[in-house]
């Protein structure tokens, strides 16, 4: 299998990679919705975020890679049968191409098994795969709507049912959920963007130094993958102990009044529908405050994660032809400089 490109060696789309690190931190955001030109980084920083974080301890044998420390949470079918051996994998990244079937995602009927037995047996799909791990799915803005709504109502459970052929499956899919794709080629739904926690938006390098120097990362990572990947090993295994100590700091990390309320009064002033963009203010600026290994969080991790919390549960306004993000900071800076 080819190395990853190094997390670290990423020149510039710093939003993006913070976008990451926090999913990473704190799974429970609800994934990343990734705008952007095509060639620029996107899948590759989703991979090497991957790479870099520590091996995952599984039920060996489990065809859903369960973790043996859960007591709630585990397949009813596979675990049970098992001896209770364990094994170590890589973070799962699992690739969603554009046209996959509702079967081949969630699972179907074993046909060969069938066939050749007359067994019922449930093959897993990629929702199995991904379990514990990445869901990536480019040109998400393209996926039919019905595997886009599947797709997010398993990625809000964090379970996995089918009901068909006289199969009743129920197993976990908790997953990290990346999306990416190019607004000019077609739009998400806005009910169906809103369901992702964080949105970012990447754009191709204006500065000339930039650019050169991705095209020289790039090359020398190509003729030399193994070399390139040991120079930025020591920075890759910063960023994956950051992460590890994060998750372990979560839980401990207090969220006073006055940042909910500076969160509820900038979703209020800059017209934000439902709760769901509060909720995922709060956690995004406790997963980075966890990052930042703070023990509470600051003004200043909402006002760094409000854009990408916020910047795609905004409602068109005819009135004002601003960005999203231009509307987000100018509403920050009434709010908070005042």
């Amino acid at each position: 299998m080819p190395a990853a490109y190094p997390f670290s060696a990423i020149v510039g789309q710093d939003e993006m990679k913070l976008a990451l690190l926090i999913a990473a931190t704190d799974p429970g955001i609800g994934g990343v919705m990734v705008f952007g030109d095509r060639g620029t980084g996107k899948s590759t920083a989703v991979r090497a975020l991957a790479a870099l974080l520590p091996p995952l301890r599984a039920v060996m044998g489990c065809r859903y890679h369960c973790d043996p420390k859960a007591d709630a949470g585990r397949c009813a079918g596979d675990c049970g049968a098992l001896t209770g051996e364990t094994e170590t994998i890589p973070t799962p990244v699992v690739d969603l191409p554009l046209g996959a079937t509702e079967d081949r995602v969630v699972g179907a009927l074993d046909l060969e098994r069938a066939l050749t037995r007359g067994e019922k047996r449930f093959e897993p799909g990629l929702l199995a795969r991904a379990h514990r791990g990445f869901l990536y799915i480019d040109e998400v803005n393209l996926l039919e709507d019905h595997l886009v709504d599947l797709l997010l109502d398993v990625a809000a459970s964090g379970e996995n049912v089918v009901e068909r052929e006289g199969l009743s499956v129920r197993h976990p899919a908790r997953f990290v959920l990346i999306g990416s794709g190019n607004p000019e080629e077609g739009e998400l739904r806005p009910q169906l963007l809103d369901r992702f926690g964080l949105s970012v938006e990447v754009r191709t390098p204006t500065e000339l130094d930039e650019r050169v120097e991705v095209v020289r990362r790039r090359d020398a990572f190509d003729r030399d993958p193994q070399a390139f990947g040991a120079k930025w090993a020591g920075a890759d295994a910063e960023v994956g102990d950051r992460i590890v100590a994060a998750r372990a700091l979560l839980g401990a990390i207090e969220v006073p009044t006055s940042v909910l309320k500076a969160g509820s009064r900038l979703c209020m002033a800059i017209g934000s529908d439902g709760l769901r963009g509060e909720l995922t203010v709060m956690r995004a600026a406790r997963a980075l405050a966890a990052l930042d290994a703070a023990g509470v969080v600051a003004e200043s991790h909402v006002r760094q994660i409000a854009p990408m919390a916020l910047r795609h549960r905004l409602r068109r306004n005819p009135l004002d032809e601003a960005g999203s993000t231009v509307r987000i900071e100018r509403a920050m800076s009434e709010l908070f400089d005042a």
